[in-house]
């Protein structure tokens, strides 16, 4: 099977009530087309330093911000395509460059168990990553079901509607079940606007009818912000006592 495995676009993000979908919904309908996977669950394993250089440095809203993930489009096994993926951004312009490996492979490889069984220009990219900023080790699980539209006039124009995400520190897994802590506001859809140029004039417009503006929201970055931030740095938590206690640089 083929897949895509570089991008580079535009991804503008909406946070919707459930009433907001429906509309969006219904303005997309002679446009837009459900791909064939139908509503999915995505898991993805986000990588970081030990003291969380990489998501520190995305809160702070730079020019370039950079992360790495591993992602699967189900509940996988050992020998399950999942996708390695090396996520750029550079004055609003998102670029991904991502490769497809086996899950034990893929997991070793980041993690620096092993090297990457295959040798291209992606994977090289992603090992000068890796390098630079030392070794990496899995910090996040995050989930979310996932609907997700293409153009059918043949165009790279792509919505997608997320919802139920959750985040969890402990079995850290792709071959695990979904579960763990809600992220998103309760009855809230996060909307993702996907092109290379501009968004299409049937979109704009219903995005003006029904007064819905673009928001910032970053999956990591939330759970970082509100269950990983929390856990090192409040005084009652033990991540804290530890630090405390064995001097550990945060």
């Amino acid at each position: 099977m083929t897949f895509q495995t570089v991008f580079k676009r535009y991804e503008l993000k909406y946070m919707l009530t459930l009433t907001q979908k429906e509309k969006i919904l219904e303005a997309m309908s002679p446009y837009m087309q459900l791909d064939k996977y139908g509503r999915t669950t995505i898991r993805n394993i986000y990588f970081d330093t030990d003291n969380y250089r990489l998501i520190r440095r995305s809160i702070e809203k730079p020019a370039y911000k950079e992360k790495i993930r591993i992602r699967s489009y189900a509940q996988a096994t050992a020998d399950s395509t999942v996708f390695v993926e090396l996520k750029k951004k550079y004055e609003k312009v998102v670029y991904k460059r991502r490769l497809p490996l086996c899950e034990a492979y893929a997991m070793a490889w980041v993690c620096r168990e092993n090297p990457c069984p295959v040798n291209t220009q992606i994977s090289r990219e992603i090992d000068y990553f890796i390098d630079f900023y030392g070794k990496l080790k899995p910090t996040v699980f995050l989930s979310y079901e996932r609907e997700a539209y293409y153009d059918k006039g043949g165009g790279d124009f792509r919505v997608t509607f997320d919802d139920n995400i959750l985040c969890r520190q402990t079995d850290v897994n792709l071959c695990s079940t979904a579960y763990g802590t809600p992220i998103l506001p309760e009855s809230k859809v996060l909307m993702e606007l996907k092109c290379s140029g501009g968004i299409p004039l049937w979109m704009v417009d219903v995005l003006s009818r029904e007064r819905i503006y673009k928001t910032s929201f970053s999956k990591y970055g939330t759970a970082y912000s509100t269950l990983i931030f929390p856990e090192i740095y409040l005084p009652n938590s033990i991540k804290y006592k530890e630090i405390i206690t064995n001097g550990c640089n945060i």
